[in-house]
């Protein structure tokens, strides 16, 4: 493929940043749709797990549909069937209905992110291969930012539909930019052994750990950031959506803190970076029971950076374990990643109606035992620190 690689990476910058833009667009604005629909906290975070959820079942099919056909189809077809659902939800009046069209989009989500690395890997020899996953994994922490400064700064927040409109529109635009200027891929199949299935892949106890870091991991994450604006909009801050939204911008951290834990992992090993991660994540979301503001906002500017310490340093220990079947390996660590995500969501909606912020924090708090175990294990076993993985998730 002779396609200048300034040119690849926007285009697949644009097509994965407009993808995980609408992934998260209504988390800012939970409040507000709380009140206007008139139902509970957990009720309207349906709108964000019931994405994660679709995401974490349709992964492996998706998986499995990459290895046995050209993939661009695919993405191409995702791309307009998420982008169709986005128009639903800013239409239509039923709640229900737009947690359905949600957990839609989230069925069609890997075709942007597993179908898309495979077209990357298969297309692109390793040294542009380097460059352009470089914009890939930009593109999903850019693209989750993004998408909550949409939904909260960008349009009001009263009129939150329209930033469903909005990301839509980007969205077909990636999809159709992609569609004329991404080359048709030839679907090689490799001479030799065949790689292992799910079921070996799941039995070895190595690559389980790692899974169970990615589950514990976002299950913290996803809980944390999906009742923040509960905990500010409530009697104890009162805080703008505005206000709230801007919180968001410590997800930036993202950016930098991946490819940080990167080189930190080479130099003491993935487990003390999973030990590390973990404590300062843990002490992190205790910071955010202190009632100011200022401090809440440096406290998620470490919530992210020990999150995605955790989650690079899990990567990259999945990854040096492999000596096959690379592809269906990251297939299980993102399901293991998204169940996580959408469980987190569910329990610490239970326990934010039971015990407030305290309830998501001490829950949190518990769950990040997960990744902090497990890099004890691995720091005990000395492993010899790993390359960076380049696989990575919003």
């Amino acid at each position: 493929m002779r396609q200048h690689d300034i040119g690849l990476q926007l285009l697949i910058f644009s097509l994965v940043a407009a993808n995980f833009t609408m992934i998260y667009l209504p988390q800012p604005v939970l409040p507000v749709i709380r009140s206007e629909f008139g139902v509970t906290a957990s009720v309207a975070s349906l709108l964000v797990s019931a994405v994660i959820f679709g995401m974490a079942l349709s992964n492996l099919p998706f998986g499995a549909l990459a290895d046995r056909y050209p993939v661009r189809p695919l993405f191409i077809a995702g791309g307009t069937v998420i982008a169709a659902c986005g128009l639903f939800c800013a239409a239509t009046t039923t709640l229900w209905l737009m947690v359905a069209a949600r957990f839609v989009q989230g069925l069609f989500v890997p075709s942007l992110t597993t179908c898309l690395v495979v077209y990357l890997v298969r297309n692109l020899p390793p040294e542009r291969l380097n460059v352009v996953t470089g914009s890939y994994v930009a593109a999903t922490v850019a693209g989750g930012l993004g998408g909550r400064l949409l939904g909260g700064l960008v349009h009001v927040p009263a009129h939150w539909r329209y930033a469903f409109v909005t990301s839509s529109a980007l969205l077909l635009c990636a999809t159709v930019a992609a569609a004329i200027g991404l080359p048709k891929e030839e679907v090689r199949r490799e001479p030799g052994e065949r790689p292992p299935g799910f079921k070996t892949l799941l039995l070895d106890p190595r690559l389980r750990r790692s899974y169970l870091v990615a589950f514990g991991g976002y299950f913290v994450f996803s809980s944390i950031f999906n009742y923040l604006p509960f905990y500010l909009a409530g009697p104890a801050f009162g805080a703008s959506v505005h206000v709230i939204t801007l919180m968001y911008l410590a997800y930036a951290v993202g950016i930098f803190a991946g490819p940080l834990s990167g080189k930190l992992s080479n130099r003491i090993g993935n487990g003390a970076t999973m030990v590390l991660g973990s404590i300062v994540f843990a002490a992190a979301i205790g910071a955010t029971l202190l009632p100011s503001l200022a401090v809440i906002a440096a406290s998620l500017a470490l919530v992210c950076g020990g999150f995605f310490s955790i989650h690079a340093a899990a990567a990259g220990s999945l990854n040096r374990s492999l000596g096959a079947g690379r592809g269906r390996a990251n297939s299980l660590y993102v399901l293991f990643y998204y169940l996580g995500g959408s469980l987190g969501i569910t329990a610490g909606g239970h326990a934010y109606q039971r015990f407030g912020w305290r309830g998501v924090a001490g829950l949190g708090m518990l769950v990040l035992a997960l990744p902090f175990a497990v890099g004890i294990r691995e720091t005990r076993e000395g492993r010899r620190p790993s390359r960076p993985s380049r696989h990575a998730g919003g």
